[in-house]
């Protein structure tokens, strides 16, 4: 999610591209010895007269030669039909540009090509402005607190005092992040019978009038670790921290990457909303917040969250105004919450983004779950911080 995916292009433009494109290309232009087929999608890195060097999504770089009498051909992010994709030559391949390529194998992993179907960079990142754009206005997530599975409907709480019911469709699309991964471009196709209560999910569609219900037509979703606790021990030369997670009572080791997100709130920021957590618990219990006043109200221009429906915060919008610090910034006994991929194996987690600076939230939540709940509503930049699903 990068503030995170920083204009990646994700997998699911690469999907589009080879799933149904393969097997037009299978069925339109056989091969006469299939042993020699060979096929990879990645983003061009190097041009040079009719040769290119492909960085392929698995990883290599692959020479690509351009034959004579290739076909090549732009489609839009998207299109998945050859029919309407225009033709190309190869003066009008840039470096960024995705591509899907099929030819003859040749030594050392090399292809030549005879047909090259591309998406350029400028018309991804066009797409990608506006679905980015369109999950902030149209979206809506956190954690799923129920799940009515006779009307395919799920109740997400956005923060402690405000939960969102989405309800999907027979044409609702559904993703899932994969379990190891911070990023929204590993994210695979999905269904609805994977969700489960405690995951994190995110939608984009239609709202009701009054906000508390969307219908979706694409929702996100993922199991991810909450942790909110005091740093115990930093390991600087593996990128580690331990944590004593007051949620899971015990202490954790959470490994950053190139991928993790480190902010730290100011002091004022962090007693704002330590003052929502306790305004929640009062509402909750029938009380109004101390000072007769909303969560939401009397934040300074340009720091504070703007208003959700019912007057909560967008915690979403927050998290991008936070300043970034690094590793080197945190030190032992600072209070902390992460939110983690789940992880297979061990006792050790990635960070998908690490907030400092919440002494005054975990002391207004002290089992940390309210403070949890909170803090998922941000944890996803994307799609609604960085690229929405292509």
């Amino acid at each position: 999610m990068r503030s995170t995916l920083s204009l990646a292009i994700c997998a699911l433009a690469a999907l589009s591209l080879a799933t149904p494109l393969l097997a037009q290309e299978s069925a339109g232009a056989p091969q006469s010895n299939a042993a020699a087929a060979a096929k990879n999608v990645g983003v061009v890195k190097s041009i040079s007269g009719n040769t290119l060097v492909l960085k392929s999504d698995a990883g290599p770089e692959i020479a690509i030669t351009v034959a004579e009498g290739a076909r090549l051909l732009r489609l839009a992010p998207g299109q998945t039909d050859l029919k309407s994709a225009a033709t190309i030559t190869l003066a009008d391949l840039q470096v960024g540009d995705r591509m899907l390529v099929r030819g003859r194998a040749g030594d050392n992993g090399t292809i030549a090509a005879s047909t090259i179907v591309v998406m350029k960079q400028a018309d991804v990142a066009q797409k990608q402005q506006h679905d980015r754009e369109d999950w902030q206005k149209r979206g809506a997530g956190g954690i799923v607190s129920a799940i009515d599975s006779a009307a395919g409907s799920f109740t997400v709480s956005v923060t402690p005092t405000l939960s969102v019911v989405v309800k999907t469709t027979k044409d609702t699309v559904f993703l899932r992040y994969a379990p190891n991964s911070v990023k929204f471009s590993d994210a695979q196709k999905g269904a609805i019978d994977q969700i489960k209560t405690g995951d994190q999910l995110r939608a984009r569609g239609a709202r009701s009038a009054d906000g508390k219900e969307l219908t979706a037509e694409e929702v996100i979703s993922g199991t991810f670790r909450n942790i909110a606790g005091t740093v115990s021990s930093i390991d600087a030369a593996n990128n580690t921290i331990t944590v004593k997670d007051v949620l899971a009572k015990k202490s954790v080791v959470i490994k950053f990457n190139s991928d993790s997100q480190l902010r730290k709130l100011s002091p004022q920021m962090a007693q704002r909303l330590a003052f929502f957590l306790k305004g929640g618990a009062q509402a909750a219990q029938g009380g109004a917040p101390a000072g007769g006043q909303t969560p939401a109200s009397g934040a300074p221009a340009g720091n504070a969250p703007g208003p959700r429906p019912g007057g909560a915060p967008d915690f979403q919008q927050m998290l991008s105004r936070i300043p970034a610090v690094t590793l080197a910034d945190l030190q032992k006994e600072d209070a902390v919450m992460v939110v983690a991929t789940q992880g297979t194996t061990g006792n050790e987690v990635t960070a998908i983004t690490l907030l400092g600076g919440v002494e005054p939230i975990l002391t207004a939540s002290p089992n940390g779950m309210s403070a949890a709940a909170l803090f998922s509503g941000w944890n996803l930049g994307a799609p609604g911080g960085d690229a929405g699903p292509q």
